[in-house]
């Protein structure tokens, strides 16, 4: 039996997905190592091996697909754990970083200082050369200068080079002269130059990018090379997958090429998933996916079947010119920790109790509240059970870390002190979904939830009562979306070119040979991958605006090749009805500009067949039926529960609430006026029985949005 295995790092537990030819999951979780993440990905193997009956260099024989995808890059950005780069750029321009894109970010907040430049200036060279718009050399590049400050670079003991000119991207020959000098003076440095990072117009963001992926090269060389070495010791030969912050897979040297890719990489696969499991189940091509791990609450959009991308990605105070899945992530997991402010009021998070020391309950030494302590306390979660009993909590330790923190502060007696920390960071995902919805001019009612994570069973219902959202999926590997969205997604490799024209002077000719160079590219990728022609899919794009906009839209091409003005007006409309969706406004009579052109190479993987079950009867099977447990809902207090195991629910059972699901991976609390459905691919599907006007919610904040209320 062919097995297909993905594993994703999150702050508290490492999920391991396991799938099979006929579409069999099984799910396992193992705690997060901080300081060795392969540790915690071979534990997590050696549990999958164990259910297989299986050691584990046999069951990994077995595998003939290997994805991962992992936060330290992420990390290591966040805590300044990356390498020190020294950063060469155009004469007159060392200070791109320190300026950034001028002005100010807060403007109003004057005790507001900038960030810091991620390269310090004293790292940070110029050298003698210039290039204009159109690739034409203006100044010849000075190689004295370049081989002063490598020299100086060398007496500073910087461990990687990054080399950004100006208007490289029309033309690198100054920066892959610079390459050749790097090689002659320092043949052991490490570089990574700007045109094969980010080839694209604007000058930070280009440059910005470029550091930052170098700062990541040594640390993302060092960990996939203990990552491939530790699998060949267990008998896995081939080159595993790696997860993108585009929603797809690369190849190992193509990410050691451009680590860049891999921040965030693993929450850029939940709406993969989510939009998988929406339209298996519900043919809905509009889906809202969240991810509530143990650190952090991911959410993320796709409209009409395509998941939202951005360009102006931020992390560490820096935005990131590079195409990444639109994730909006807050601090409100599991394991964040509660505390009260010197106001007297509760907050949740953003500092989380990781998977050590844990929330309190874990008894690994953490002392502090958490939503998962919370949930113990309330009776959502079984002590015995957790994890499916591999794992046991401790109430007690819990009661005492949540008077400690909160109850004793705010003057509140246990279950009102779990119930507030339980209630705040209920609110504040419902918040997080208004704004990606609601305030981006989208209502929420028209769109499926999808809910990933382990702790998301025990929040999703008020979340989409509160937004009035009508279909909500749990899918059977809801704890591991991020790890199942990798088991599911294609090789994906995007690739862009800088080339300025206008709808009232388009020039044809070069238009049509650089979509021609970027499909030529684009094809080499794939098959060097070794994807078959059949299994290629080429998606072409462009970034556009009108006259004077700072910020470019990015849209769908209808052809790879412009061949007449039929076919430039059909674009010239498009973007018309994108700016309009997106922004607003439209002006027909108005030219368009168009900066960056764009292919993104897909690389199709075999489809995993999910087969469906046959529908039972609607009332679950005695055998499914546990004891009951003393649980707390508003309005009714602490109530006897029914409790249900979901491994023995059958398509077709519907559970009414007040109720809890139990599975292995996640605990499903069906609220008052709520129900769940096993469904024929033994997903559960939420019916929320609300008196709300679904379009309340919506109508109000729009109000509020233009300024009527």
């Amino acid at each position: 039996m062919n097995l297909r295995i993905a594993t994703d790092i999150g702050g508290t537990f490492t999920d391991i997905v396991v799938t099979d030819e006929i579409g069999n999951v099984n799910l396992f979780k193992s705690s997060t190592t901080p300081n060795n993440h392969i540790e915690g990905i071979m534990n997590g193997l050696q549990l999958a091996a164990k259910h297989y009956n299986l050691d584990l260099p046999s069951f990994m024989d077995r595998c003939n697909f290997f994805c991962h995808g992992s936060t330290i890059t992420t990390n290591a950005i966040i805590t300044g754990n990356t390498a020190k780069v020294g950063l060469l750029c155009t004469k007159g321009h060392r200070d791109v970083l320190v300026f950034r894109e001028a002005g100010k970010d807060h403007p109003y907040k004057w005790y507001f200082d900038n960030p810091e430049p991620y390269v310090p200036r004293h790292l940070t060279y110029s050298v003698e050369e210039r290039i204009n718009h159109e690739g034409k050399i203006i100044v010849e590049l000075n190689e004295s200068d370049v081989r002063e400050a490598i020299n100086k670079f060398k007496e500073k003991n910087v461990e990687i080079i990054a080399v950004s000119l100006l208007w490289s991207f029309a033309n690198p020959a100054h920066e892959k002269r610079i390459a050749e000098i790097i090689k002659e003076e320092w043949p052991e440095a490490r570089y990574t130059l700007s045109h094969l990072v980010n080839p694209r117009i604007r000058e930070y963001g280009r440059t910005v990018s470029t550091a930052i992926n170098a700062s990541l090269g040594p640390l993302i060389h060092n960990y996939l090379g203990r990552f491939k070495d530790s699998l060949d010791k267990v008998n896995y030969k081939k080159d595993p997958y790696l997860f993108t912050s585009s929603g797809g897979l690369t190849l190992p040297e193509e990410m050691m090429e451009k680590p860049l890719y891999s921040l965030d990489s693993g929450p850029a696969l939940a709406p993969v998933a989510g939009k998988f499991y929406a339209d298996k189940e519900l043919g809905d091509g509009n889906v809202i996916t969240c991810d509530m791990g143990g650190t952090s609450f991911d959410l993320s959009r796709v409209t009409d079947h395509k998941i939202a991308v951005t360009n102006n990605v931020e992390i560490a105070d820096e935005r990131l010119s590079i195409p990444k899945v639109d994730v909006k992530t807050i601090g409100a997991g599991g394991g964040s920790i509660a505390w009260v402010d010197a106001g007297g009021l509760i907050r949740i998070g953003p500092e989380g109790a990781g998977s050590e020391p844990g929330p309190a309950c874990y008894m690994r030494g953490g002392k502090r509240a958490t939503v998962t302590d919370a949930a113990l306390v309330l009776g959502y979660l079984d002590p015995n059970y957790f994890l499916g009993g591999l794992m046991t909590l401790n109430t007690k330790a819990a009661e005492e870390a949540i008077m400690k923190s909160v109850g004793e502060p705010l003057n509140l007696d246990l279950v009102e002190a779990a119930l507030t920390i339980w209630n705040t960071a209920t609110s504040i995902m419902t918040e997080a979904v208004r704004d990606i919805t609601i305030w981006e001019g989208i209502d929420p009612t028209e769109y499926t939830m999808v809910g990933g994570g382990g702790a998301i069973g025990m929040h999703i219902v008020p979340i989409v009562e509160e937004l009035g959202i009508e279909n909500v999926i749990i899918p059977e590997a809801s704890s591991t979306l991020s790890a199942y969205g990798g088991v599911i997604a294609v090789l994906v490799k995007d690739f862009e070119r800088s080339y300025f024209t206008t709808t009232s002077d388009f020039n044809y000719e070069e238009v049509n040979k650089c979509l021609l160079e970027l499909k030529n590219e684009a094809v080499d990728f794939l098959n060097k991958a070794g994807i078959p022609s059949e299994n290629q899919v080429f998606e072409f794009s462009v970034e556009s605006r009108y006259p004077f906009q700072e910020k470019d839209l990015s849209f769908t091409l209808d052809t790879d090749h412009f061949g007449d003005e039929e076919a430039l007006q059909k674009t010239k409309e498009k973007f018309h009805d994108t700016h309009e969706k997106a922004r607003g406004s439209r002006d027909s009579e108005q030219h368009v500009e168009f900066t960056i052109w764009k292919v993104q190479a897909k690389g199709l993987i075999p489809e995993i067949k999910i087969e469906a079950e046959p529908i039972e009867t609607n009332t679950p099977s005695k055998g499914a039926k546990k004891e009951d447990r003393d649980v707390y809902f508003r309005d009714l207090g602490i109530i006897k529960t029914p409790i249900y195991n979901g491994e023995k629910l059958r398509p077709g059972n519907i559970v009414y609430g007040p109720a809890i699901i139990e599975g292995l991976n996640t605990n499903l609390v069906i609220f008052p006026n709520s129900s769940a459905t096993i469904t024929k691919y033994k997903n559960y599907l939420l019916k929320i029985n609300s008196n709300k006007k679904t379009e309340k919610t919506f109508n109000t904040h729009k109000a509020k949005m233009l300024g009527n209320v």
